[in-house]
Formats: C-alpha cells, structure tokens, sequence
C-alpha cells in the first residue's frame, strides 16, 4: 500500500510495466486478494472434506508461486511481458488444480462453484495482462472481474458464516433474544440482484442503467443484513466486525449506483467502499476469528484487536472521502492508505506470534 500510494502521486518510480492505476488494482485484487482466498480456502477445505490439509514443502511451495508473481509483476519491466504474466499466472493456475483435485477427492461437490470463482480471478488477472502486453486494452475490466469476484465470494460466504456465528453468540448470551432470520426468498433474491449488479458494472460500468441494478442489489442486501441481528452483537467487537464488514457491500452499491445517476464523485471513490470497506474489513475480520479459533484461543477481540477494526474502517471513510478533499486530496489519499496499512501492520504484530507458537490447551 505504501508504495501504491507514492506510485499513484507519482512520488515514487516502480520498475513495473503496469500504469500505477492498474498496478495498484491489480495487485490488490490478484496479490492480496489472491492471497486472502487462498488462506481461506486452505484453512476451510480440510473442514468441508475430512482431508488432511495441504501442509509442509506443498504448502511453501505455493507461496513462493505467490511471491514469485509479486516480483515477477513488480519488476516486470525487466524482462518479457510473457515471462512475467506466466510467472504470476503460475501462482492462481496451480492453485486450481489443488483445490480441484481437493473437492474432487472429498468428493465435496456442493463447494465446486470455489473453482469457478478461482478460475474468474485467474481469468481478471490474465486480462490485465494482455494490456501490459499491448495485446488488448483489458486492463480495466480485468481489474473489476478481480473485484467482481472478491465481493461475490464475500457475498456468498461471509452470508454463511455472519448469521451462523450470531446464531451461536445468541444462544449462549440471549438465550432470550430474537435469533437471525433463517436463509429464505429474501436471501435468494438478495444473491441474484447482485450477481446481477456485479455483472453489469463489470460489462458497463459507465452506463447510466448499471445505476438500477446496484441500487436494487444494495436495499436488497441492507434488508437481508438487518434481519441478522447484528446490534445485537456490539458488545462483542470480533462477531460486530462480520457485520460491518458486510454492511459496506450493501453501502458500496447504494454508494455506486447513486453517483451513476447524480455524477457526484469519480467513480473510483465510491468503489472503495467494496474494495476497502467490504474486502478490506471482512479480511480482517475473518483473520482475526481464525487465527485465535485455529490457536485454541478464546473468540474474544482485545483492545488492540479492536483498534485494527477502527483502522481499517477509518481507511475506508476516508478513501471514500478523499474527493471531496479539494487541494487536500494526495494528503487524505495518504492518510488513507497509512490507515490500511496501520490496521494490517497491527494484524502482523500482535497476531504473528499466535501461529508460530504452540496451540494453547484452552478452546474457544
């Protein structure tokens, strides 16, 4: 992030043959974002399957493919734009294969559609570079099916696990309380409006009629969100996070379709409510639960765990925000980015010893 920042206010001269829009875009949907499905389903398919999970020299050999693309993209004027996209396609292409084979052989079929979603991502990735290439002017809409995607993917699991683990809080600690409303027509509906609104703005972004489906998916999601009882978790600040972290989905598409129909904003503003907001929060958010869950620690957020949370939304705010800055702009932008970065940078410090260390006896 910090170098995305100086790269984008031209402070700072990347030796990448990406244009810093797209270098930025691409490296958060296809780098981080890369990286944050992959832990998931790493973490999540030996649950779905009963197998054991991918663990040892496998294991480190996909996050060298990881980093072996970070660099490849980073200094990919150094070398051939074909060299440089096969070593960062490497990384999404291999990772297919494995979970492919993992669904397969646990024969788990019902999340056969985790490989589809990977094969959208490799596809994103692979459109923006065709442009580094000078194949194809693609760069763009391959970074908004990267995006696309992410938010999908937060749609449909974050809509899993949101309610369930309410659900549970609940029981323990308002046994009394009004429990999450069960999947029904509503969720359904919710679901299609925005595969619809994703697919729309990443075929017509700037078409005035992208504006009704977005804003149909964003009241549609707030009324699936609210039926989740999710005040009700506030006391408790790593199950409120799910919530939050939702809730910029919504916001992000009422935010996007409403500056298609005014022209309040450039577009890029409003759309960081899905990238940083949504992506941004339920990452860590997701991070935070796993990582104390899997050490045997009690689910519980701590002061500091809790300023990780405000970070990151403050990053948000204040990228939204940034437009309406005037000559402040490149100074809120930094902020911004320096807010994203102090949330992910607290993740690192105080959550790193809790998974290189012996897993406590104690569970959650």
């Amino acid at each position: 992030m910090p170098l995305s920042i100086a790269y984008l206010e031209a402070a700072a001269e990347l030796p990448t043959r990406f244009p810093p829009s797209i270098w930025h875009a691409h490296e958060m949907a296809f780098g981080f974002g890369g990286a944050v499905v992959a832990g998931f389903l790493l973490t999540a398919i030996p649950n779905w399957t009963g197998r054991m999970p991918l663990q040892g020299v496998p294991l480190a050999g996909l996050a060298a493919l990881w980093l072996l693309g970070r660099i490849a993209v980073l200094a990919s004027n150094s070398a051939p734009a074909l060299v440089s996209a096969a070593l960062d396609l490497a990384f999404p292409a291999v990772f297919i294969f494995v979970v492919a084979r993992e669904i397969a052989t646990g024969r788990n079929w019902r999340n056969l559609p985790m490989v589809a979603a990977l094969a959208l991502l490799f596809t994103g990735n692979l459109l923006t570079h065709l442009q580094a290439m000078d194949l194809a002017a693609t760069g763009a809409i391959g970074a908004r099916v990267g995006v696309a995607t992410l938010v999908m993917l937060i749609a449909l699991i974050g809509g899993r696990i949101t309610p369930s683990f309410t659900r549970n809080w609940l029981v323990k600690n308002s046994p009394a309380g009004v429990e999450p409303a069960p999947f029904g027509a509503l969720d359904r509906f919710a679901l299609a409006a925005t595969l619809v609104a994703l697919v729309a703005w990443v075929a017509f972004p700037d078409a005035g009629l992208t504006a009704a489906p977005l804003i149909i998916a964003g009241a549609a999601f707030f009324l699936r969100l609210i039926r989740w009882r999710g005040v009700s978790t506030r006391a408790e600040p790593m199950l409120f996070v799910l919530h939050l972290g939702y809730g910029w989905v919504p916001l992000g598409f009422l935010l996007m379709g409403g500056n298609e129909l005014l022209g309040v904003t450039a577009p890029a503003a409003p759309l960081h409510a899905l990238t940083v907001g949504a992506i941004g929060t339920m990452t860590l958010a997701v991070m935070t639960r796993a990582t104390r869950g899997h050490t045997g620690r009690p689910l519980v957020a701590d002061q500091w765990t809790a300023a990780i949370y405000v970070a990151i939304t403050l990053a948000a705010i204040l990228r939204i925000g940034t437009p309406f800055t005037g000559e402040h702009y490149f100074t809120a932008l930094a902020v911004a980015g320096g807010m994203w970065s102090l949330a992910y940078g607290l993740f690192v410090v105080l959550y790193f010893g809790m998974v290189t260390t012996r897993r406590l006896h104690q569970t959650a």
